[in-house]
C-alpha cells in the first residue's frame, strides 16, 4: 500500500470520529474514538440488517459528518457492505502492517479480536499518512477486474482437474495419453463420456467410431486409421474389479467437471470480451505487442483506471510486485523478489513480458542479453517487465497507445546524450574532477 502524500492528506476531510474494526465470519469488534478522545467499543453482527443499523445509527449520532473506519481487508463483505455509506470513509490495512504493528506492541504476541480492534484504530489515528483510503474505480473497470480474475480461478481449477484425470488414466486407461495430444481436449472429453474404459471402447464398431471422430471434427483419414488401429491392439493395463470400478467413476467425474469449466470459462470469455471493448482504455493496451484478448482485459483490471493512484512508474513497478526488494544493513546488501503483492498482478505482467519476446525485437533483445549474463528464463523476463512497466506507465498516463517507432527514436536520442554505461558527475569534495559512475547489475535489474 502506498503512503499518500500531502496533497492527499490535505483532501481528507475532518473526521468526527474514527472507527477500527477486526471483521471475522460472523461477527466483528469495534473501536470508536469520537473528535473529543472518548473511546467506546462494542460488536457488530456481519448481517446486512445489523450493518445498516449500525451504520444509520452513526450517520444520526454525528448528523452525517465524515467518519474514518479502518479495517483488515480490501475486498470482501464487510468493505462491501460498508462501501454503500457515504459517510463512511474506508482506510484498508494490510495484514502484514497489522500483524508488524501488533509485535512492536505485544512481543509477547497475545493476540485477541477486541485487542486487534484498539490496533487498528491505534494505527489510524498516530498513522494516517500511512494509509491509503478506499478510492473505488469505476463500474467497468470493477466489472473487468472481477471476471479476469474468476476467469483465472476458473482456468487454475480447470488444470488442477486435468491432473486428477491424467493420473486415473494413467492407472487404468493409458492409451489415451498416447492416442491424443492432451485429455482436456472436447474430442477426448466427450470419448470418455461415452466410453471410460478400454473394454468399453472395444466393443463399439469401427463404423461408429469414425462417425463420432468425424462429429467432432476429427477428419484426418491418417490418425482416424492410427487410433482404430491401436484399439484394437491395445491390452489392459489393470485387471482388479476393484480399481476398474474405482477409476472408471473417477474418469466420469473428473471429465464432467472438465466439460462443465469449459463451458463456464467460454461464458466468461463473452463476458469479458463485451465489458473490454467498452473501455475506455481499450485502444492503450491494444497497441502494446504481445498481449492479445486475454492479457489485454488482465492489464486494464492490474492497474484500473485511477490515474492518481501512482505517482511514477517506480510506484507502479513496486505494486505490481516486478521490482525487487532490496535489504541493506552495513556492508551487506540483499536483493530478494517482492512478496507482499497479488500474484495475479505480477502474473499479468510477468506473462505479458514473456509474450512480448515472440513480437518485439528490442525486447527479445534485451531478454537475449539478459540470459547472456547468465539469468534464469523468469529472472529474464522480469527484466523486461521493469522496463516494460515504465512504458506501460507513461501511455497509461497520457491516456495514449504506444508506438514502437517513438519509443524506438527517443531510446535512441537518450542514447546519444548520455552513455548507457557510465556518467561523469562532480565528486562532492572535488567539483572540478569527474567521477566514473559505473552501473551494477543487482537481481536481473541495472
Amino acid at each position: 500500500m502506498t503512503v499518500q502524500n500531502e496533497t492527499e492528506l490535505s483532501t481528507q476531510p475532518v473526521f468526527a470520529a474514527r472507527i477500527g474494526i477486526d471483521w471475522a465470519d460472523k461477527k466483528h469488534f469495534w473501536t470508536m474514538q469520537t473528535s473529543d478522545g472518548k473511546i467506546e467499543r462494542g460488536q457488530l453482527e456481519h448481517t446486512p440488517e445489523a450493518i445498516e443499523l449500525w451504520a444509520a445509527g452513526l450517520a444520526q449520532r454525528f448528523s452525517g459528518q465524515p467518519i474514518a473506519v479502518a479495517l483488515e481487508q480490501s475486498r470482501g463483505a464487510l468493505i462491501a457492505m460498508l462501501s454503500r455509506y457515504r459517510s463512511l470513509y474506508l482506510f484498508p490495512l494490510h495484514p502484514n502492517k497489522l500483524d508488524s504493528y501488533r509485535k512492536s506492541v505485544y512481543p509477547s504476541g497475545a493476540k485477541s479480536d477486541p485487542r486487534d480492534a484498539d490496533l487498528i484504530l491505534d494505527y489510524l489515528v498516530k498513522h494516517p499518512e500511512r494509509l491509503r483510503g478506499l478510492q473505488p474505480d469505476t463500474v467497468e473497470t470493477r466489472t473487468l477486474q472481477l471476471l479476469v480474475e474468476e476467469r483465472r480461478r476458473l482456468v487454475d481449477q480447470h488444470t488442477s482437474q486435468v491432473q486428477i484425470l491424467t493420473q486415473c488414466l494413467k492407472l487404468s486407461f493409458p492409451q489415451i495419453l498416447t492416442w491424443f495430444d492432451s485429455p482436456a481436449m472436447p474430442l477426448v472429453l466427450e470419448l470418455l463420456k461415452s466410453w471410460p474404459t478400454l473394454a468399453a471402447l472395444r466393443k463399439v464398431s469401427d463404423k461408429k467410431l469414425r462417425q463420432f471422430f468425424h462429429d467432432k471434427n476429427c477428419r484426418s483419414e491418417e490418425k482416424i486409421v492410427e487410433r482404430l488401429e491401436g484399439i484394437r491392439k491395445a491390452v489392459d493395463a489393470i485387471d482388479d474389479p476393484a480399481l476398474i470400478k474405482v477409476s472408471t467413476l473417477s474418469i466420469q467425474a473428473s471429465v464432467g467437471l472438465l466439460l462443465q469449466y469449459q463451458i463456464s470459462i467460454a461464458e466468461f470469455d463473452s463476458q469479458i470480451a463485451v465489458v473490454f471493448k467498452a473501455h475506455p482504455d481499450r485502444v492503450i493496451v491494444e497497441s502494446f505487442p504481445g498481449a492479445g484478448p486475454v492479457l489485454e482485459p488482465r492489464l486494464i483490471a492490474a492497474v484500473g483506471s485511477i490515474r492518481d493512484r501512482y505517482q511514477s512508474a517506480a510506484d507502479m513497478a513496486s505494486f505490481v510486485g516486478i521490482a525487487p526488494v532490496t535489504v541493506a544493513s552495513g556492508n551487506s546488501i540483499l536483493v530478494h523478489w517482492r512478496w507482499s503483492c497479488s500474484t495475479f498482478v505480477r502474473q499479468t505482467f510477468h506473462e505479458w513480458a514473456g509474450c512480448s519476446i515472440r513480437t518485439c525485437e528490442w525486447a527479445r533483445e534485451h531478454y537475449d542479453l539478459q540470459r547472456a549474463k547468465g539469468k534464469t528464463h523468469h529472472a529474464a523476463v522480469r527484466s523486461v517487465a521493469f522496463k516494460w512497466i515504465r512504458i506501460f506507465f507513461r501511455c497509461w498516463r497520457d491516456r495514449v497507445p504506444y508506438s514502437e517507432t517513438l519509443y524506438l527514436e527517443s531510446r535512441q536520442k537518450r542514447s546519444a546524450v548520455s552513455p548507457a554505461k557510465a556518467t561523469q558527475v562532480p565528486a562532492a569534495n572535488a567539483p572540478n574532477k569527474p567521477v566514473n559512475l559505473q552501473w551494477k547489475t543487482v537481481g536481473g535489474f541495472s
